[in-house]
């Protein structure tokens, strides 16, 4: 039988399960997009204000490394690039990654693949269907934001060459998602892996954009973040550039076809271990054994993260003795020490974003355990509801406190042996990575709430990280008032290292995480299970 039978009967139906999730993804990212350029239009009509606000930032690593190259930055769409470019293709990755496994490797958990197998469908049939949905979505995000920009005045090259990139990006993310799918033992584990690349790929694209001319640049090249970028929209156009989406994207698409004739369905290519034999483990045990793949790989990327962000720093302090121009700028913000420190304290927000997302992940475990039917047999035993769940919530909670120290120890010890100085740069950025956890645990304490009160609208907390982001990213920008911008916890973290630190805020973050993941807890001891 043809592998490829029923193909158009799986798109029509992947279309219609995506008929709400999908067109809400394109229309916010893309009005998001036209926005920010309608922002920057307003607040630098004139060529000469948008040349100084590109001086101002050029060669502040800082800046460079959260948003990416300075070009075009004279031109509105050029901005609008600079600011949103590197967030949209993070936020289009996530989105690709989800709907791709939801569809595939999701799919064969709950039985809808074997269901729909049972019929004249070909094995490569849902695969391919799930592809042509995304990369369908990725055609229409280019055709939508180039029009947008267009739309705003901005000429049709730029416009067209930043939406190519952003689609490239979904395009280069879902052949990601198409291989984990095949590779991982579920689908947690799935889009655990598309997160972890896109993490990766955004901090490669940061650590070249931000490293020195003589430093490692060529690492904006590895990342399909950078690809995006280094098309340069507003800038002279590289169209050549969007052939790397498409080449890697095929050998990745090649690959992911090869293995799915290799495994059983239900099964991935690397399987779960059998435990041992016994209930020796206990509640925690058993969440230990869930949940510690996860937590050990997210552990190794922060310490990759922070190891590669914080050794930038020494070149960082190379540009600052060489350059007049960045020492004037420096003189102006209050020396070297907090230029660097600016940076690193950027860098470290970044980082407590990204863990936030571990934490999301490892909250919402119960809730992945309690739709795979696999928590009703463990709860019909001696084991209680609040016992079960919080023995999940505590990796949760203290997970990402141990990240974020891996995270604080490898970029102080890349820090302090660049610097010749581990015994101050280990402890002060070690704690100022601390400083994040109560942030972190806000986001954590809220998949509590929503697992135990709303179980059916867990996704909101993904929607909270993600507004989160927007109003770290774009606040400023849209001019949002205080009371908006005090929305996200990360607002009310103390600038470190460098600034000053005040516990208060530390301590109310710390509160609000003890009541939503209480309220969690009492949501779930009262409600049914299923």
């Amino acid at each position: 039988m043809n592998t490829l039978v029923g193909t158009g009967s799986l798109v029509r139906l992947v279309l219609r399960r995506e008929r709400i999730q999908l067109p809400v993804w394109i229309l916010a990212i893309t009005g998001i997009i036209v926005a920010t350029a309608s922002g920057f239009n307003q607040l630098y009509p004139t060529v000469q204000s948008r040349v100084e606000f590109a001086a101002s930032i050029a060669n502040n690593p800082s800046v460079l490394a959260l948003s990416g190259p300075a070009q075009g930055l004279d031109t509105i769409g050029g901005m609008t690039e600079w600011k949103f470019g590197a967030v949209a293709c993070v936020l289009v990755g996530l989105m690709a990654v989800f709907t791709t496994v939801r569809h595939t490797r999701a799919d064969e958990e709950t039985g809808r693949h074997e269901l729909l197998g049972s019929g004249v469908v070909g094995r490569h049939a849902k695969l391919t269907a799930t592809l042509v949905v995304v990369f369908g979505a990725g055609l229409v995000y280019a055709l939508l934001i180039g029009l947008g920009l267009m739309g705003q005045g901005l000429p049709a090259a730029g416009s067209f060459a930043m939406g190519l990139g952003i689609g490239g990006c979904v395009w280069f993310f879902s052949a990601v998602a198409a291989v984990a799918a095949q590779v991982s033992s579920s689908s947690r584990a799935a889009n655990g892996s598309g997160a972890v690349v896109i993490g990766a790929a955004y901090l490669l694209r940061a650590a070249g954009d931000s490293s020195a001319e003589d430093g490692p640049r060529w690492l904006s090249w590895v990342s399909p973040i950078g690809w995006s970028q280094q098309m340069r929209p507003y800038a002279d156009e590289r169209w050549w550039v969007l052939a790397l989406y498409v080449a890697i994207s095929v050998v990745l698409l090649g690959v992911g076809y090869a293995l799915v004739g290799r495994r059983d369905i239900g099964a991935g290519m690397l399987p779960e271990r059998a435990g041992r034999a016994g209930g020796a483990f206990g509640t925690f045990g058993l969440a230990w054994r869930l949940q510690r793949g996860i937590l050990i790989g997210w552990a190794v990327g922060v310490a990759v993260m922070g190891g590669a962000l914080g050794g930038i720093s020494q070149s960082l302090k190379g540009i600052l003795d060489s350059s007049p121009q960045v020492a004037q700028a420096l003189h102006h913000i209050g020396g070297q020490q907090s230029l660097v420190d600016s940076f690193l304290a950027a860098i470290l927000d970044v980082i407590g974003l990204a863990v936030s997302v571990y934490a999301i992940q490892a909250a919402l475990r119960p809730r992945a355990e309690e739709t795979a039917f696999r928590a009703e047999p463990v709860l019909a035993g001696s084991v209680g509801r609040l016992r079960w769940a919080a023995s999940h919530l505590a990796f949760a909670l203290l997970g990402s406190a141990f990240l974020l120290a891996v995270a604080g120890t490898a970029t102080g010890l890349a820090e302090g042996l660049s610097d010749g100085d581990v015994g101050t740069q280990l402890p002060r950025l070690l704690g100022a990575a601390m400083v994040q956890v109560p942030a972190v645990w806000v986001l954590a304490g809220s998949a509590a709430a929503l697992f135990g009160l709303l179980p059916r609208l867990t996704s909101l907390a993904w929607a909270a990280l993600v507004v989160f982001l927007l109003l770290g990213q774009l606040g400023s920008l849209f001019q949002l008032s205080q009371w908006a911008l005090d929305i996200s916890p990360f607002t009310h973290l103390p600038k470190l290292p460098g600034g000053t630190f005040t516990a208060t805020p530390l301590v109310w973050l710390t509160a609000v995480t003890v009541v939503l993941t209480a309220a969690g807890l009492v949501g779930f001891r009262r409600r049914d299970v299923g």
